[in-house]
């Protein structure tokens, strides 16, 4: 009894293996690489003002897009000065999407 269950954990732990090898493959392989935004800075974070601060050591217009936590776009802008109204976003946390150029990030946003 006790071998089967040795069986039974061996060939779970060989099939989740394969599962994590296959996802890395393909993550690699899709050839869409992230450049990262030089001197990028978002403030103030934790938020309760209602206007944010988006500098960088670029003078290139900031194209911003934020999403709630489920995946759901609830503002997007394009932001030729540093600063973004956020007044209408409820507190909670969010994921702000930055574009400069061919550069981009991502960064968790919380307003209060």
């Amino acid at each position: 009894m006790k071998k089967k269950y040795f069986y039974i954990t061996l060939f779970l732990l060989f099939m989740f293996s394969l599962g994590a090898a296959a996802q890395e493959s393909r993550a690699s392989s899709s050839g869409k690489t992230q450049e990262p935004i030089d001197g990028l800075n978002i403030y103030p974070n934790p938020v309760s003002t209602g206007r944010i601060y988006i500098t960088s050591k670029s003078a290139e217009n900031k194209d911003v897009e934020i999403f709630d936590v489920l995946g759901k776009r609830i503002l997007q802008a394009s932001l030729s000065s540093k600063e973004l109204n956020i007044s209408s976003l409820t507190p909670g946390v969010y994921i702000i999407k930055i574009k400069e150029g061919e550069a981009s990030a991502t960064r968790k946003l919380i307003v209060k």
